[in-house]
């Protein structure tokens, strides 16, 4: 790891719990001791499992844990996509609770209160994902694969379904844009009512 510790990196005790994930854990930190740069699949299911979700829903999402909820376990962002690490079994459970809170009611004619919600990807066991490099430091410009939360004890707090299905929910909630008025007439005469006599 490298000497100069920036938030954005994974501390020695995220990598030793990244790395747990994995086969060969010893091999997985021996490769990050020498190229630290380097982003590396892991398994899910076991010490973690990942809910997927595209860029700006998953930053919603993000935003009311941190704003309104516990806070989040670690986060990654990955080729345009947020990776948010859950606790194992997370991946089984929470697509049966999406689908309880009508996430999947999109052909029905009835609008539901999660239309505008992308679909969220759960990898648990028998899955992998990449997880990006435990040091941003060495190489800033890789912007496309970064920890925005990144990983900084051997134990971190790892959100179950029903907390994120509760921030999934509030995402959609914020992300629809509801007005009692109707939308203003373009080619109405507007009057100054503010001359009375």
């Amino acid at each position: 790891m490298s000497s100069a510790w920036n938030a954005s990196d994974v501390t020695p005790d995220g990598a030793a719990w990244l790395a747990s994930a994995g086969t060969y854990p010893r091999s997985t930190l021996a490769l990050w001791e020498e190229r630290p740069d380097a982003p590396v699949v892991l398994p899910c299911g076991s010490v973690f499992d990942v809910v997927s979700a595209p860029a700006m829903f998953g930053r919603r999402m993000l935003d009311r844990l941190w704003d309104d909820g516990p806070g989040s376990g670690p986060v990654a962002q990955f080729r345009g996509r947020m990776l948010l690490f859950a606790a194992p079994g997370t991946a089984q459970r929470l697509p049966a609770l999406l689908e309880w809170e009508e996430w999947g009611a999109r052909g029905s004619r009835e609008a539901t209160r999660t239309d505008a919600v992308p679909p969220l990807l759960c990898h648990g066991t028998g899955d992998a994902v990449t997880v990006p490099a435990p040091s941003e430091s060495i190489s800033p410009a890789r912007s496309a694969s970064r920890w925005l939360v990144a990983p900084d004890t051997r134990q971190p707090w790892l959100p179950g379904p029903e907390v994120l299905l509760w921030a999934a929910v509030r995402a959609a909630r914020s992300a629809v844009r509801i007005s009692i008025f109707p939308p203003a007439d373009q080619d109405a005469k507007v009057y100054d009512v503010s001359r009375r006599r």
